[in-house]
């Protein structure tokens, strides 16, 4: 059933990606499902039009999650996002205590899982998730590498 919810909440992450890229952000998205598989939140990248640099796709997505919730702790929870998540996100992914992380395309330049700091692997990561390397790798990289091949 996992590999099956994967692909659909992914897809649904790919589609708020999209949303984003037609406001002018860049394409990435994220949804919040429950343990029981209960869509909780998704969002895309919003920095720009809300002038926030906080306001990428995971952050908006957890936030509204953990106010649908009353908590903001979402034990339980898996997080599918577009690209992988940043340190920011990183961070803001280990205090919501996200039991599952599924990720779209990978980001040697800004990514903080497998790249860079590698957030989750540091001893001062207070909680992992499981991470998952997840379906729509291909799709989530073209539509990044599509957005922004046409902004230069």
């Amino acid at each position: 059933m996992t590999g099956a919810l994967d692909e659909l909440m992914m897809a649904r992450a790919l589609d708020a990606a999209r949303r984003a890229a037609e406001d002018g952000e860049a394409p990435v998205g994220a949804v919040v499902v429950s343990a029981d598989g209960e869509v909780l939140a998704e969002a895309g990248n919003a920095p720009i039009g809300s002038s926030d640099p906080t306001a990428h796709a995971e952050i908006l997505a957890l936030r509204a999650a953990a106010g649908k919730l009353g908590n903001y702790r979402l034990a339980g929870a898996t997080l599918y996002v577009t690209l992988e998540p940043c340190a920011m996100c990183a961070g803001a992914i280990s205090h919501a205590r996200i039991a599952r992380l599924v990720i779209g395309a990978q980001d040697p330049k800004g990514g903080a899982v497998f790249h860079g700091p590698k957030f989750f692997e540091q001893p001062t990561c207070h909680a992992k998730p499981e991470i998952v390397k997840g379906p729509y790798a291909e799709e989530s990289g073209a539509l990044l590498r599509a957005f922004f091949r046409a902004r230069r």
